[in-house]
């Protein structure tokens, strides 16, 4: 996959278009740095990160065949950073017994756009559509910092099953598993919105 790449887009009802592209730690920089450093991202972990070293830390996810950081966009604007992963080649991997088909997964929401009802909703429902679509998953595994109530919340809501409570370089972190069906609607039930 090239920096820049769309990978994914869609149609979704309310939202309107959802676009996944690769990352481009260079060209999004921008975008990338304003979101880590905004308040309510701490549990990111990239806040004290200058630009220099949030760029490079993006180039050498770049870099690994295993890991992929997407550029999730709405009608052109971004509004999130999608990172997918294999879990064996992961220091979570090392926590749980990885299964084939297991996918590694970060989101952060740094937009909305527009004021839309059910939008992290929405969201995640493109979004687990793309991820059902990656050769070979068949499970997503979630590792929120323990500390973070509101991404707790929203897996539960989603349908996460929890796991144990691992202790990972960075942080403490709540794993998560979701197992992944045939089709996922691009729409979640409204009951599933937290913000």
């Amino acid at each position: 996959m090239r920096r820049g790449e769309v990978v994914d887009e869609r149609q979704v009802e309310g939202l309107g278009r959802v676009t996944v592209r690769v990352l481009d730690p260079d060209a999004d920089l921008d975008t990338l740095h304003a979101w880590v450093t905004a308040r309510g991202t701490q549990f990111w972990g990239l806040g004290e990160l200058t630009r220099e070293e949030l760029r490079e830390t993006y180039a050498f996810v770049d870099s690994l065949p295993t890991h992929h950081a997407y550029l999730v966009l709405r009608d052109d604007e971004p509004v999130a950073l999608l990172q997918a992963y294999d879990p064996a080649h992961d220091p979570v991997g090392e926590c749980y017994e990885v299964r084939p088909g297991d996918l590694g997964v970060h989101l952060l929401v740094g937009a909305r756009g527009r004021p839309t009802a059910g939008f992290s909703t929405r969201l995640l429902g493109a979004l687990l559509a793309f991820l059902r679509d990656q050769p070979g998953a068949r499970r997503i595994v979630a590792e929120p910092d323990v500390r973070n109530d509101r991404a707790l919340a929203r897996i539960a809501r989603t349908g996460f099953v929890a796991g144990p409570v691992v202790d990972l370089p960075h942080k403490r972190a709540q794993l998560a598993f979701l197992t992944l069906p045939t089709t996922v609607p691009t729409t979640l039930p409204t009951t599933l919105e937290t913000a």
